[in-house]
């Protein structure tokens, strides 16, 4: 069984600190929007050029393997792993692990949208625990969260996944990708 760690004891400093618009760090000014593609679209060469650097620089951060791919996505975490599932789930079984909003909302969308015939519900009964991952099919897909917000739980760490897995491993990790460790990359 995996243990969710303990609550935070440190509080952000600024109590006007969340996930949502945030106050602009202390010397902000318009002069950081200077070099900005504001206003332009994302197909011009400003924009592409912008957007290939925030892939080669998130590649290059994360320390990821040379083979490994990076992209960027409208509609955040939840619209990537909304894409991934659509176009990528129904070739073998999938297990979907959630202990949180946006896990029970993709359990959903493989049953009632996608309507995929084998999909096994790791879950738990009540927020602020996690299932026994070690429930995973190594032949099958996986689908979870690595941090979930909603609940306030975590994965503590990737050894409940087999390296000898045949399937697909779906993570939505955009809240924990930078500041959780996520090494190994395979």
């Amino acid at each position: 069984v995996i243990m969710a760690p303990s609550k935070p004891t440190t509080k952000p400093a600024n109590p006007a600190f969340g996930s949502g618009p945030c106050p602009k760090r202390p010397g902000w000014s318009f002069d950081a929007l200077k070099d900005g593609a504001v206003g332009r679209s994302h197909r011009s060469t400003l924009g592409k050029g912008k957007l290939k650097q925030a892939i080669d620089e998130t590649h290059k951060l994360l320390g990821l393997p040379d083979d490994y791919l990076v992209g960027i996505v409208p509609a955040s975490d939840t619209g990537a792993v909304e894409m991934v599932m659509w176009s990528m789930l129904g070739q073998r079984p999938v297990d979907i692990c959630h202990w949180e909003t946006f896990g029970k909302e993709w359990f959903t969308d493989a049953v009632k949208q996608l309507k995929l015939k084998d999909v096994t519900d790791i879950t738990v009964d009540a927020y602020g625990k996690l299932p026994d991952l070690s429930k995973t099919n190594p032949a099958h897909d996986i689908v979870f969260t690595f941090n979930g917000t909603t609940s306030g739980v975590r994965v503590p760490n990737l050894d409940w996944i087999s390296d000898e897995r045949e399937g697909l491993t779906i993570c939505d990790a955009t809240s924990a990708i930078f500041a959780m460790d996520m090494l190994p990359w395979h």
